[in-house]
């Protein structure tokens, strides 16, 4: 019998909707439909697919609003931000499959050819804190790739997931592009049904019991399982600019994304006017739902994720970590801006992914120390350093994926979205990255 899921604002508690999770009816249903819509399109060109990819996003453009306010209801971010990753999502469609034109092209070797071709069914399980652009960078090389797609969007946001497959859907052939419903269980039964290659966003745990549960038939991976990203600020650095990185990376999306600084190491020479730079930019941010002029932080997405977070500050300052920002007694469902110094390598903070609004510091005496700290977690997926004619040197120390030197991580142009270490298996974006959706097939003559 199925079951609904039910959506809640994270902002007041209020349901939203509700959508059917799926069975293991459904997801077999869904599996066999899929395998027969991919016996066409694996049939047409690059640039048919791109063309269908193209008329598909388009039918997205005239609700922009509709789709970001709901959004905004659903995951909690102001709308602003909401309306710039529907728009992104409608835009970098067709941009992420033009892209892909190139990467999957065959490529002449001596007396061979090497040619990129569909592994089948690719399942696409995606996170909630960017419902959208997440799936939409591994959905879209899938399908070029030539493969059907099924799409389970996180639990936590399956309305705004389901609006805009409503969308887009219909511009593709019957079956090709697929949405399924559900939390841990359904994501089970996906990645043990008979499907090709799974692209997953999500946390370490999760990760693992995918990839051990795709071992049993060899299934390919791409996956993102999320970070612990420290930040390296040197006596050289421009304070005044890391301490407004600092903030804005550990505050967005109310600290609810991947690649948010977590850890900050600070020279002691500079820490106190860091500090100090960090409090005034911290206290310029304004809590509230998404609807609330001026809001920068809105809620946590659920009360597991708000327990974790009070729970690291509380840990934090039992250990006499400094609260330099904020409070150890936070409102429901809402974490103000939060600061703290002191921090230490037994805290909870240090250890592990915290995920909400807060800025957490350290200081060392030597540059040794910074990087042996930065460095000692099984996260590895994005890095910063602030500083100097040395801030290179340092950064090539980093163990991490990305790593942005006196500036923010992912850089620009078609560069690759990849975690190092535990924070990633395959990797997605750019060329490479858009191959892992295909088998590698070598043709000599």
């Amino acid at each position: 019998m199925s079951e609904n899921i039910i959506s809640y604002d994270p902002s007041n508690g209020n349901k939203l909707g509700e959508v059917t999770a799926a069975t293991v009816t459904d997801i077999e249903k869904a599996v066999n439909n899929a395998k027969a819509a991919a016996l066409h399109w694996k049939c047409i060109s690059h640039e048919d697919r791109l063309q269908a990819i193209q008329r598909a996003y388009s039918a997205a453009e005239p609700i922009v609003a509709n789709l970001a306010e709901l959004l905004s209801k659903e995951m909690g971010k102001d709308i602003r931000r909401s309306t710039s990753e529907v728009q992104g999502s409608i835009w970098g469609g067709p941009y992420i499959a033009k892209s892909c034109l190139d990467a999957f092209a065959s490529k002449e070797s001596g007396e061979s050819t090497l040619e990129y071709v569909p592994l089948g069914i690719a399942a696409i399980i995606s996170p909630w804190n960017y419902p959208l652009a997440m799936a939409n960078n591994l959905i879209i090389p899938a399908l070029m790739a030539g493969n059907s797609v099924i799409w389970k969007p996180s639990e936590e946001t399956p309305l705004i997931a389901q609006a805009f497959f409503d969308t887009i859907h219909q511009g593709f052939p019957e079956n090709l592009l697929q949405i399924v419903h559900g939390a841990g269980e359904q994501g089970r039964m996906l990645v043990e049904s008979n499907i090709n290659i799974i692209g997953f966003t999500g946390s370490q745990a999760t990760g693992k019991d995918i990839m051990a549960r795709a071992a049993t038939s060899l299934k390919r991976l791409v996956m993102e399982l999320g970070g612990n990203d420290p930040l390296i600020v040197m006596s050289d650095a421009n304070i005044k600019a890391a301490a407004r990185f600092a903030v804005a990376s550990s505050f967005e999306n109310a600290g609810q994304m991947c690649i948010s600084t977590e850890r900050i190491y600070v020279d002691q020479a500079v820490a106190h006017e860091f500090e100090q730079q960090v409090i005034s930019a911290a206290s310029q941010y304004r809590v509230g739902p998404w609807n609330m002029e001026g809001v920068n932080i809105g809620p946590i997405i659920n009360k597991t994720q708000h327990e974790k977070i009070v729970n690291h500050i509380k840990d934090a300052v039992e250990q006499d970590a400094r609260l330099l920002l904020g409070s150890t007694d936070n409102p429901e469902r809402y974490i103000p801006p939060t600061v703290l110094a002191g921090m230490t390598p037994e805290m909870r903070v240090e250890q592990e992914e915290t995920f909400g609004p807060v800025v957490c510091i350290s200081s060392f005496t030597t540059i040794e120390e910074a990087i042996e700290r930065a460095n000692n977690t099984s996260y590895g997926l994005g890095a910063v350093v602030y500083g100097g004619r040395d801030a290179r040197r340092v950064a090539a120390q980093l163990e991490a994926g990305m790593i942005g030197v006196n500036q923010g991580v992912g850089g620009g142009g078609d560069v690759p979205w990849v975690g190092a270490k535990q924070s990633g298996f395959g990797f997605h974006g750019s060329p490479e990255g858009h191959r892992q959706f295909a088998q590698v097939r070598v043709v000599s003559r």
